[in-house]
């Protein structure tokens, strides 16, 4: 336990980790409809490609449309978060939650479904833009867990996406049983809203609009009594310096500062590579890739509750994972993993049809899939929170995160029509080896950021240059080491 914990009464260090409970709960909301609207696809496709009268182009065009619009939404929103606040900009997305979701559980036709999802798309992007970043800025120096709280919740929303559709497949099963499915995603688009509107801005956002007064009460919320003064001094210096500076103009600044567009391209990087490693043809496709090895409809659906299940579960364990492992040895774990995994499910589609072929085929995708939320996806988002300077970092993670959608929609789009032209094995094969190119990206460029404020951070960034913090930064003093 340090000494600021020892310091702290028991009553008031109770007081501000309820606080932080309840940003962080109440936040994670949009993280669990980005899982739930991106994972219930899965199941409703089986239902309402005869309803709509989809081919395989426009099953992969209704999965895809959230998709893109979802980059378009991370570009926006992380410029929205900035101007308007990470406040504000949630509750925004809480209302395109709730309209996407009515709009695509009663839409008649192809055309309103695509609609829907487009406003569907803009909400997750925009909410996977603001809500890291929203996380970072309101927790204290062990930022690690409570960021990736929000990953948790994505996988979740997906498990839980899993299971409604595999009950209402078995207790409902009615005509348009799809639209059910979809509809649910209304309730905790309500209560994003309603909890949002009685949660503070982050002090970091509002030193940067010169509202000190409201980033110190904040402060005074969320940290124990003897960091408060500390880190609001810090808070404020980076906020006036950037003020001094004339920042704020994110695309200026990005031409006149070497070092942020350094950062910036890392950024967009980590989100290429960490859906280029094929995740998302298991969360959104899974169904119906086992359905092709021979499971029924409804032995799929169940099936695929495992997928949810183990990417919840290795969620947990990466996050506990994170008190003990530096950012990067993490993420070049994680994709030497997966390219394992996909190798051998590779070599599963080759052997005759048989019940065996497709549990083996479950089990390599589940592999696969526990390797990426364990060790990848938490280390991705975790970084995308952190590396960026303040004076930009709405922007830049909404640049980091379009580009993240725009590669998840392209292999969504693709997938299907790529396994019909080279096959399932000869599709997983070229995953392996994108994700055996990723190991030496994150190798070579990605910066450690474990131990360090945000503030250290982009002082580290500007003084000595990426490169250098990356080898500086991978032995982290023994004081130092907070997750």
């Amino acid at each position: 336990m340090s000494a600021l914990a020892v310091n702290t009464p028991p009553a008031t260090r109770r007081s501000y980790k309820r606080f932080l409970t309840r940003i962080t709960l109440i936040s994670t909301l949009g993280g669990l409809l980005f899982g739930y609207d991106t994972g219930v696809i899965s199941g409703a496709l089986l239902y309402m490609r005869h309803d709509l009268h989809l081919t395989s182009f426009w099953q992969g065009f209704v999965v895809s449309s959230l998709l893109f619009a979802a980059a378009l939404g991370a570009l926006s929103g992380g410029r929205i978060a900035d101007r308007l606040g990470r406040k504000r900009s949630l509750m925004c997305c809480a209302v395109l939650f709730l309209l996407g979701a009515l709009g695509s559980a009663t839409a008649p036709s192809l055309v309103p479904m695509i609609c829907a999802r487009v406003v569907l798309g803009l909400a997750v992007g925009a909410a996977s833009a603001t809500v890291p970043l929203f996380l970072a800025e309101m927790a204290p120096h062990r930022r690690g867990r409570i960021v990736t709280i929000n990953e948790l919740m994505i996988v979740s929303g997906q498990l839980i996406a899993f299971i409604v559709n595999a009950g209402l497949n078995h207790w409902y099963n009615g005509p348009s049983v799809w639209r059910w499915m979809l509809a649910v995603a209304s309730v905790p688009a309500v209560l994003l809203f309603v909890g949002m509107m009685f949660l503070p801005d982050s002090p970091r956002w509002y030193a940067l609009k010169g509202r000190l007064a409201d980033a110190h009460r904040v402060l005074e919320l969320t940290r124990a009594p003897e960091e408060v003064e500390s880190e609001y001094a810090a808070v404020v210096e980076h906020a006036r310096r950037d003020l001094v500076e004339d920042r704020g103009a994110a695309l200026r600044d990005l031409r006149a500062y070497a070092w942020m567009r350094r950062i910036v391209f890392v950024g967009i990087g980590l989100a290429i590579v960490q859906q280029a490693t094929g995740i998302n043809t298991a969360i959104y496709y899974a169904p119906t890739i086992l359905k092709s090895t021979g499971l029924g409809t409804s032995a799929s659906l169940v099936a695929t509750i495992a997928v949810g299940v183990i990417s919840v579960s290795m969620t947990l364990v990466g996050i506990w994972l994170l008190g003990f492992m530096n950012r990067r040895p993490l993420l070049i774990t994680g994709f030497t993993g997966v390219a394992a995994s996909q190798a051998a499910l590779a070599l599963c589609f080759t052997l005759p049809e048989s019940t065996l072929r497709s549990y083996l085929v479950l089990a390599f995708m589940v592999s696969f899939v526990g390797f990426v939320q364990c060790f990848i996806g938490i280390g991705v988002w975790l970084l995308l929170s952190e590396i960026f300077p303040m004076a930009i970092r709405g922007f830049a993670m909404g640049i980091a995160v379009f580009m993240l959608w725009i590669v998840n929609g392209t292999i969504s789009l693709v997938f299907p029509q790529l396994v019909g032209a080279v096959g399932a094995t000869g599709t997983f094969g070229i995953f392996v080896v994108i994700n055996l190119l990723s190991i030496g990206f994150v190798a070579r460029y990605v910066p450690e950021t474990r131990g360090r404020t945000l503030e250290e951070l982009e002082d580290e960034f500007r003084a000595q240059g990426i490169q250098s913090v990356r080898s500086a930064a991978i032995t982290v003093p023994a004081g130092l080491q907070l997750s």
